[in-house]
């Protein structure tokens, strides 16, 4: 669980963070009903902040490590780092379930930006892979979502998967 009040390109890690409905993290500067993403805010301020919450699968930073990349939860900016959850093949709208009571839904994928190299040389390299059947980049660095009910979520905490109903679409980048 991580967060951060001003902008920085990690967020230190807390021993809980509070999801807050239609807002975000509580106390994150990621968090508001309107973009709050430094750039985007310069030229769509007034769109629907979509991505209130970063969340990022534990394995990536695996499969990091072998490519000689250490990195740990917080560090990539995420709020919440997951472990055992298919973050990157859920379609758009799934609802997860955090904890006792925090749901957030999906909105999409993280669009990674160059400051993942100002972070680790070369790691940007690393957020994208080519799918040899669709010729197509998969990004990823973790999805990003909305707080549709509040809740505090800890490490350790559950993850519970709910799909929407189909025709599912898949993921794109928000």
């Amino acid at each position: 669980m991580s967060r951060n009040s001003s902008y920085a390109f990690s967020k230190p890690n807390r021993a809980s963070v509070t999801l807050l409905a239609g807002l975000g993290v509580q106390d994150d500067v990621h968090a508001g009903e309107t973009i709050r993403h430094q750039f985007r805010m310069t030229y769509e301020p007034d769109l629907p902040n979509l991505r209130q919450v970063h969340l990022m699968h534990e394995e990536l930073f695996d499969e990091l490590a072998l490519r000689g990349f250490e990195v740990r939860a917080g560090q990539l900016g995420e709020n919440v780092t997951t472990r055992g959850v298919d973050l990157l093949g859920l379609p758009t709208r799934s609802l997860l379930r955090l904890g006792a009571d925090a749901v957030v839904e999906v909105t999409g994928l993280r669009n990674p930006c160059s400051k993942i190299n100002d972070f680790r040389t070369g790691l940007l390299g690393e957020m994208f892979a080519l799918d040899p059947l669709t010729d197509e980049f998969t990004f990823k660095c973790g999805v990003m979502g909305v707080v549709r009910r509040t809740g505090t979520v800890r490490p350790g905490d559950p993850v519970v998967v709910e799909l929407p109903p189909l025709p599912h679409r898949p993921l794109a980048r928000v």
